[in-house]
């Protein structure tokens, strides 16, 4: 009997040592899942702003004095070199008119548009043609040193210009536009005395 109790006794003791392993062992599990809730973290953030940029042009008949004319109700008064109001037979008159964008303008392009009024009155017997030239200089000399055609001469004045023109952001660079208008030299003489006030645009877009 008494080996019987030592027995049990062993026993007793070897389950509860068991037991207690067992409980060790889930005390080590708890840590460890408490460790891994517990994880130190950080984070970044990133954001930008986005600001839409503007564009517009402004011109000028002298090549120097810049503003808008934004309608055809205003226009800039082109600087004919030969006063045209007394035009005669074969005579050609000049005159400048330079584009560039704005201060705080994106770059773009401009294109030269004809109103399709230009034809009447004296407009029918006036011929034009229009070249970009390097400087404010719009003359003769000029004008036929320059190759750059927009409006081919001798076309009538409802022709309108012929490609886009670069413009630097900025005011960076300068479209110098020289007119060169001439009253054919068989004009009739119905030609006398009559008289037309002819319109462009300038028409830019942004690049």
């Amino acid at each position: 009997m008494a080996r019987k109790a030592a027995r049990r006794a062993t026993r007793r003791a070897l389950r509860w040592r068991r037991v207690r392993a067992l409980l060790a062992g889930g005390a080590v599990l708890g840590v460890g899942a408490s460790a891994t809730l517990a994880a130190w973290n950080d984070v970044e953030h990133g954001s930008a702003t986005f600001t839409a940029g503007t564009f517009g042009i402004v011109g000028s008949t002298d090549g120097e004095g810049f503003a808008e004319h934004a309608t055809a109700d205003a226009p800039a008064m082109l600087n004919f070199q030969v006063a045209p109001t007394a035009m005669t037979p074969g005579a050609t008159t000049y005159a400048l008119f330079s584009v560039r964008t704005t201060a705080s303008s994106v770059a773009g392009t401009v294109e030269l548009a004809a109103d399709a009024a230009n034809g009447a009155g004296l407009g029918q017997y006036l011929t034009y043609g229009v070249r970009t030239v390097s400087s404010t200089t719009c003359d003769a000399a000029a004008f036929a040193g320059s190759s750059s055609d927009v409006v081919a001469s001798g076309s009538v004045l409802t022709t309108g210009g012929a490609g886009a023109r670069s413009l630097d952001a900025g005011g960076g660079s300068t479209v110098h536009y020289c007119f060169a208008v001439t009253l054919r030299a068989d004009a009739p003489n119905a030609a006398q005395g009559a008289a037309v006030s002819p319109a462009w645009q300038f028409t830019a877009t942004a690049s």
